[in-house]
């Protein structure tokens, strides 16, 4: 089922999420809902706040360009993006490297904005998966921007909050306009939000 992607200037978006105490048969079929969600809304990751759910569960699907990093260990080991996409994970936690770069990010939940964003290059993720078991995860690329964009969702960060003093500056207006638009849903509210 699609769910609706909730916008700029909804409360959730700026919460900090509760963690996931219990996997069971209704948050399964949650991750699924984002899964689809994020594939209907073409998007590289989702975070549940983002369908107006405040958990700390997220997905990434960066597959469809494996030449997005440059290398990915998982629990220490050589993988292959297609070994773990679509990755799903809750309750994460983040490592980064020294060196940053500035790239280019947008966000499903703040549409027609896209913007110059500094971040780690490297990331070493923790992420708990549905299962019970724990993915140790190093990368770079989209890969990595996409978790810390994913996360930083879970901690009530906007990729907006990160960017220039410059760009917040050109960005105001625009963020305004959003927070003020009535957006009309476009998908289902999950049974999960509180």
């Amino acid at each position: 089922m699609v769910l609706n992607i909730v916008q700029y200037g909804d409360p959730v978006l700026r919460k900090k999420c509760r963690e996931v105490e219990q996997v069971d048969k209704e948050i399964e079929q949650f991750v699924d809902d984002m899964l689809e969600t994020m594939r209907d809304a073409q998007g590289v990751g989702l975070a549940a706040p983002q369908v107006g759910v405040d958990l700390r569960l997220a997905v990434v699907d960066v597959a469809h360009d494996p030449e997005c990093i440059s290398f990915l260990k998982v629990n220490g080991e050589d993988a292959k993006l297609e070994d773990i996409m679509p990755l799903v994970f809750i309750n994460p936690e983040l490592k980064f490297g020294k060196d940053k770069d500035l790239d280019t990010e947008g966000c499903l939940s703040i549409q027609e904005i896209r913007a110059k964003v500094r971040r780690p290059v490297v990331v070493k993720a923790t992420l708990p998966q549905l299962d019970g078991s724990v993915l140790h995860i190093e990368t770079d690329g989209l890969l990595s921007r996409a978790i810390q964009h994913e996360v930083d969702h879970l901690n009530g960060i906007l990729f907006t909050d990160r960017v220039s003093s410059v760009a917040k500056t050109r960005l105001k207006r625009k963020l305004q306009n959003l927070a003020d638009t009535d957006w009309e849903p476009h998908g289902e509210t999950p049974n999960l939000a509180k």
